[in-house]
């Protein structure tokens, strides 16, 4: 038996429907405004306390401004960067901030490669290592600083210490020679910076399929050949993102570096980001400061663009 609905009965049905659209909008207009209502409290803070600060700081490269009160700020156009491409001082601060950033990238990844390796064995006490693995991520990088001048004293570090009680030259003066400075403070920022990459590492080896080592166990590879082929294939994604991450923030690494030697001795470890303080707060010429943080912007900007686009391709492979 063959049931038929008039069209009377069809408008009835659908009359209410009808009512609740015209009443609030459409249902995806209205999920859209309830989606910007519920990110609007995170917006607000994001855009007062990062985008204007960063717009400010943008259009302050292209004034003279100076510190001082009632100093007259005027445009300039371009005649700070103009200077900026003659300073050669900068540029060198620039060279040593590359050094150091790929520096304590690489030697992070490493050595926090291979502590993930250690911490996802099944050993006792793994709990307690990985407690202790997290100990320079709790520490404010000022504190960190601070204990490691005192571990680098030359006179009464323990490190120079231990050097003089296995008959080394114990008298090095880490943080104060020329030729120790630089890789002293980079050894610094690889201790501090290992914990984040080395969870990020070991959430992704806890994430590689136990069926693909024992597949290659069975056919015969290797420890090396299972971690070369079926490793670091499966964490190559997680590897690109967390190295392009710590690329970014050491090179805008400031306290670590300004508490330990305030960009000595001679400026062997003036970053730019130092070397821009010093002009804003030493000199008072926050423009050309100014100026020298837009060349770090535009530099950290094609940082993120690499990233970015190697995600996107990680995603269309």
């Amino acid at each position: 038996m063959t049931s038929t609905v008039s069209p009377a009965t069809v408008a009835e049905a659908s009359a209410p429907q009808k009512r609740r659209r015209s009443a609030g909008g459409s249902p995806v207009n209205g999920s859209r405004r309830d989606a910007w209502l519920l990110v609007l409290p995170a917006l607000i803070p994001v855009v007062l306390f990062s985008v204007y600060p960063l717009v400010q700081g943008i259009l302050l490269g292209f004034t003279d401004a100076k510190a001082g009160l009632g100093q007259v700020v005027s445009f300039n156009g371009v005649d700070n960067y103009t200077r900026l491409a003659t300073n050669e001082l900068f540029w060198n601060s620039f060279r040593i901030g590359l050094i150091w950033a790929f520096g304590v990238t690489i030697l992070q990844f490493f050595a926090s490669l291979g502590l993930a390796l250690l911490l996802n064995l099944n050993l006792k006490m793994r709990w307690l290592a990985r407690t202790l693995a997290l100990v320079p991520w709790a520490m404010p990088p000022v504190i960190i600083a601070i204990m490691w001048r005192l571990m680098l004293n030359p006179t009464y570090g323990p490190i120079n210490g231990g050097m003089r009680a296995l008959g080394l030259p114990g008298d090095i003066n880490w943080l104060g020679d020329f030729s120790t400075a630089l890789p002293a403070v980079i050894v610094v920022g690889v201790w501090a910076g290992m914990p984040q990459t080395t969870i990020t590492l070991l959430a992704g080896l806890q994430n590689v399929p136990s069926e693909l080592h024992e597949a290659a166990a069975i056919d015969g590879a290797s420890t090396w050949q299972r971690f070369w082929h079926v490793t670091l294939p499966a964490l190559r994604p997680i590897i690109v993102a967390i190295t392009t991450l710590d690329l970014i923030w050491n090179f805008n690494s400031f306290a670590l570096v300004y508490v330990l030697t305030a960009g000595g001795p001679g400026g062997q470890t003036m970053l730019p980001m130092l070397f821009a303080y010093n002009e804003a707060f030493r000199y008072g010429n926050f423009g050309y400061a100014a100026a020298m943080g837009n060349v770090m912007v535009i530099v950290i900007a094609a940082f993120l663009f690499l990233y970015l686009r190697s995600q996107a391709r990680s995603r269309q492979s």
